[in-house]
């Protein structure tokens, strides 16, 4: 489609998942992602391995975004941020998978589509001058290009539902359980690549983000309780 319609840039999702099994915080793009845990991560980085090739075939410049834990107003209602929120106002158990132990990156809606916004003008064109001994797997002599997109800050889960019941008035009912199969304890995005090039800057703390969400789900959800 982007061929016969003439796109001049796509930009397209990706995830902070495809980092897999990696324990070198933080997730920088210069990192290998061959060993993804789950089926989801190997989707989108095989999205990412095809925008290459496409980008070589065809000269489409293609922009990755790795999504590092997104939320906000208008999520999808099967994230944990709803589903937290959702049982804690009708007073349903929630599921603390890993004992609670999960820590993550979580990034504002509002800074994912600056970034994306930012990723999407910038003016991508084959670069001759890449040498392919650094094996930096974010980038290519091809108009070719992946960013990590998050807030770079370590947040315990924790921590992340304490401000739910705080900005709700009300504590939830806490069901522990063991990490889930493929998927990851730790989250931490390297953005500084991002930065120097397109000079994104999330602005969001966690606590103004959560804020901003459970104000948002009690209006549209009509919860007056």
């Amino acid at each position: 489609m982007c061929r016969n319609f003439k796109i001049n840039h796509l930009t397209y999702a990706s995830t902070s998942s495809v980092y897999g099994a990696n324990t070198k915080q933080p997730f920088s793009e210069k990192d290998g992602v061959d060993h993804p845990l789950q089926l989801y991560a190997a989707t989108k980085r095989a999205n990412e391995l095809m925008a290459h090739s496409y980008s070589n075939l065809f000269n489409l410049p293609t922009t990755g975004l790795r999504f590092f834990t997104v939320y906000g107003p208008w999520g999808r209602p099967d994230m944990a941020l709803f589903i937290f929120t959702k049982n804690i106002l009708n007073n349903k158990v929630i599921k603390i998978f890993n004992n609670g132990k999960h820590i993550r990156d979580f990034t504002y809606i509002d800074d994912i589509v600056d970034g994306i916004i930012k990723a999407n003008d910038e003016n991508l064109k084959k670069n001759k001058k890449i040498n392919f001994k650094t094996n930096n797997p974010s980038t290519s002599k091809s108009p070719f290009k992946i960013y990590n997109i998050g807030n770079s800050n370590a947040v315990s889960l924790m921590k992340y539902i304490k401000l739910i019941e705080k900005y709700l008035g009300k504590k939830a009912k806490k069901k522990y359980l063991k990490l889930q199969r493929g998927d990851v304890p730790k989250t931490l995005s390297d953005i500084s690549k991002i930065k120097k090039d397109l000079n994104y800057n999330p602005k969001t703390p966690v606590e103004e983000g959560v804020k901003n969400f459970i104000n948002w789900y009690k209006k549209f959800y009509k919860y007056s309780k």
